[in-house]
């Protein structure tokens, strides 16, 4: 009887100031890097047309089902800020649907960001413990699952998590480390006692991605259709992890989004042998049936699944080096304020948008970009990183 394991990731970014290369050293006590004008106009816009509508369908399907519908969440910390400062309405229908008891929260690296890439997992640590806390006080709950930035995961991050005392671990479910194998069972690091859920990607992205993509040929995705192709599958467990910016954002109201998801539940219900958990309660209820051994990083993003998505081309390894080394200069002066705006930067999404990826994998990433193109990117990132370098 497999279950449905529906996570959704919910980030949004700090996005930079456009910043001269005639402003580096300028003004020594500076570091207003942060666009919040920006940042605060999308973010208004993603709660009224994605958050606060999915939130409030979701606690309605779950009442609708006695609570037999379930998913869970991963909350990046600049997103809760965001929430705290522009709508505390968004973070008080997330406790609502907490309370509902069918709503779990998932770990994560505080800023979303890539140190768990670091030469040493200090920050990457540090991060986590971070948002423990946030969740510790906005839930009073502490996750047992982790899932790192985009599902980067490696077994150096797989021995640190369960070092950290984390049952369960979220990464993506590529034939590169399953060959043969199906993702739709629980598996475990070949280096520590840690149970690791496999994104079914195909599935993942029918909605994530496909679903308003009318060369499709499946197109038009309906929720019968959909929950039919999970009665046909093989295994323990069906891991449907995507952005949460999927409903109404990514995908508008028109497309019919919304009508999919309040008709999916009931017809996941129609066959007997499906139902829902929540991540906890997917590692609580089966066990792994295989070891899985990445020596190198992979994660959920573009078709290679792996980190070229940040790490791809000079221009981003030179920023990431950058970042790195004002790192640890930053860590050993122990300065909390120019600490932060070191951890804003590192948010993975400034180097997403250095990428120089072609085809889908290119729209997708200037989809998201507030740049023109991937060179003013890198040269707006690059000269934020020399003026802090200098502050410091």
């Amino acid at each position: 009887m497999p279950s449905v394991c529906m996570y959704f990731e919910v980030h949004q970014p700090v996005r930079l100031n456009k910043f001269s290369v005639f402003r580096i050293g300028s003004n020594k006590d500076d570091t207003n890097y942060f666009n919040m004008e920006l940042n605060r106009k999308i973010f208004e816009k993603v709660a009224r047309k994605c958050y606060l509508p999915t939130n409030n369908l979701l606690i309605d399907l779950i009442k609708k089902f006695n609570g037999k519908f379930k998913v869970s969440f991963s909350l990046t910390g600049t997103f809760v800020e965001y929430c705290e400062n522009f709508a505390p309405e968004v973070i008080d229908s997330f406790k609502e649907l907490f309370a509902t008891g069918s709503v779990d929260f998932i770990e994560e690296t505080y800023f979303h960001s890539l140190s768990g890439l670091y030469d040493d997992l200090d920050e990457f640590e540090d991060q986590i413990k971070m948002h423990r806390k946030l969740m510790k006080r906005l839930f009073n709950y502490k996750p047992t699952v982790f899932r790192n930035t985009e599902a980067i995961y490696d077994n150096r991050v797989a021995k640190k998590v369960a070092d950290m005392g984390y049952k369960g671990i979220i990464t993506e479910g590529t034939e590169k480390i399953l060959g043969w194998r199906s993702p739709n069972f629980m598996y475990k690091p070949v280096n520590c006692d840690l149970k690791v859920l496999l994104r079914n990607y195909t599935l993942s992205d029918d909605v994530g991605f496909r679903f308003s993509a009318r060369q499709w040929v499946s197109y038009p995705l309906t929720a019968d259709k959909y929950a039919t192709w999970m009665s046909n599958c093989q295994g323990d467990l069906i891991n449907l992890f995507m952005d949460y910016e999927t409903f109404g954002e990514h995908h508008w109201t028109e497309t019919g989004i919304f009508d999919f998801l309040s008709h999916f539940p009931g017809e996941v219900f129609k066959h007997n042998h499906l139902d829902f958990v929540t991540v906890s309660e997917a590692i609580q209820r089966y066990e792994t049936v295989g070891e899985i051994d990445v020596p190198w990083a992979i994660s959920w993003a573009d078709a290679d699944r792996d980190v070229s998505t940040w790490l791809g081309n000079d221009m981003q390894i030179a920023c990431f080096n950058e970042l790195k080394n004002i790192g640890r200069k930053l860590r050993n002066d122990g300065n909390e304020e120019l600490l932060q705006v070191w951890r804003k930067l590192q948010t993975s999404d400034h180097l997403y948008y250095v990428s120089t990826k072609g085809l889908e994998d290119g729209d997708v990433h200037a989809y998201f970009s507030h740049y023109d193109g991937p060179y003013e990117g890198f040269i707006n990132y690059m000269n934020i990183l020399q003026d802090f370098k200098q502050k410091i």
